[in-house]
């Protein structure tokens, strides 16, 4: 069963403000339709940016399999940053290889030392993905790992997987060096690569159902086919609802799943949204929290803060269980003989009754298990949400024009080439307290 379900009863203006009518849905559902036409039409072209949506198609998980074959490895460790690899850590994780997948996402060399230092790097394959190629945060902790496995002894060819475009110095390499490799997928932003090799090989290494994953990705993809109705499809109820919200003063979007190893989702959501969404003055701030940790932190500000926010609260209806055993301490007796997931199910209701009486927005997203099928179906839901979304806030979804701009202005700081955006570094205006 991969059905997922996504209950907005919270959002509506009869309890929650900012809310919106059932009445205004009704209207906006007329436009919805239309962007529906947009959307698969775009699919059914192969259009840059919507031909994401037809991965769970596209992706060939046996041809995925049959390249990390010949990989004997106990770890993986990604080299890669943003869609590279955020995608990757969430499938993982939820499969439940999340210990055994590591990732350097980050130029921090005190971190790059601290890993390289407690990885067996002989028993550690090395997934290296980046779309140009030309990452220059990618290419930097390429290099320092490959130095590390030489040092180690290790014959790093033997143990590293390269997933790129057709050109660029990842694809040199992988030529040169006979390693095996993987294409991202045309036409698609790599934050919206994670039902592919971009976001599968790692877990594939690992012995992952990966095509469990791609199982619940088709599920969703077939919602989206039959929908066409913010009414009909979850995915659709989602993004025009935060649409909805967003327009009425709702300008963060914090994610809060009640699961540990969703915690990853929370951090590939809020990529998607503010890359994809972030533009022309409009868009929400994503927030991350962890349920039940954070009931403890910041439902404080979400309860009592400003009406400024839709919290989206993410569960799955099983999972395993762990019983409380029975005591007759005073003050603790009445936990016994219970089990932490009812305790967790008790928390995240009672999250969610509390920001409903404090009038503030939330949006309830449940999927039946976190497993491959039921995480595909959430991956795939929520990227439709996003282009839907996009669609209604007439945005261009798919760029990323101010994270190209630092992107250039890094490079010319670097001598990798002349950059104007790099000029802009010399003029910061200083006021500075204390001394240096």
């Amino acid at each position: 069963m991969t059905d997922l379900t996504v209950d907005f009863g919270n959002a509506l203006d009869a309890e929650a403000t900012p809310g919106v009518s059932e009445g205004a849905l009704e209207r906006l559902d007329e436009r919805v339709g239309r962007a529906h036409e947009t959307i698969t039409a775009g699919m059914a072209d192969g259009e840059f940016g919507y031909a994401s949506l037809n991965l769970p198609e596209r992706t060939d998980a046996d041809r995925i399999t049959g390249t990390v074959s010949g990989i004997d490895a106990d770890h993986v460790l990604t080299v890669g940053i943003g869609g590279s690899a955020l995608g990757a850590v969430t499938v993982s994780e939820a499969l439940g290889l999340g210990d055994r997948h590591h990732t350097l996402d980050n130029v921090d060399p005190a971190e790059t030392r601290r890993l390289l230092d407690s990885l067996p790097l002989d028993r550690t394959a090395i997934n290296v993905v980046s779309r140009s190629g030309t990452t220059a945060e990618t290419l930097a902790n390429f290099l320092v790992v490959e130095e590390a496995l030489e040092e180690a002894g290790v014959d790093w060819t033997e143990r590293t997987i390269v997933t790129t475009g057709q050109e660029g110095p990842l694809r040199v390499a992988a030529e040169e060096y006979g390693l095996p490799a993987l294409d991202v997928p045309e036409g698609v932003p790599g934050r919206f690569s994670v039902l592919s090799a971009v976001g599968l090989v790692p877990a594939a290494v690992l012995g992952g159902d990966i095509e469990a994953v791609l199982d619940g990705g088709r599920a969703g993809r077939e919602a989206l086919l039959d929908g066409g109705s913010l009414f009909d499809y979850p995915g659709y109820a989602y993004g025009a609802v935060s649409y909805a919200l967003e327009q009425r003063g709702a300008t963060v979007a914090a994610m809060l799943p009640y699961a540990e190893s969703l915690e990853p989702f929370a951090e590939w959501f809020a990529q998607l949204w503010a890359e994809s969404l972030g533009k022309d003055g409009l868009g929400q701030t994503p927030a991350r929290a962890l349920g039940a940790t954070d009931q403890h932190s910041q439902l404080q500000l979400y309860r009592s803060g400003r009406h400024d926010k839709l919290v989206t609260l993410v569960r799955p209806r099983e999972r395993p269980e762990v019983r409380i055993p029975e005591t007759e301490v005073e003050g603790m007796r009445y936990l016994g003989d219970t089990a932490l997931g009812e305790l967790l199910d008790a928390e995240f209701e009672a999250t969610e009754a509390s920001l409903a009486a404090a009038d503030q927005p939330n949006v309830r997203i449940e999927l039946p298990r976190i497993d491959g099928p039921g995480t595909g179906r959430l991956l795939f839901d929520v990227e439709a949400a996003c282009v839907l979304a996009g669609e209604l806030m007439g945005v261009k979804t798919f760029t990323q024009p101010a994270v190209e701009w630092s992107k250039r202005a890094s490079r010319g700081l670097l001598g990798g080439g002349e950059f104007a955006e790099a000029d802009a570094v010399a003029e910061k205006t200083t006021r500075i307290v204390g001394d240096e």
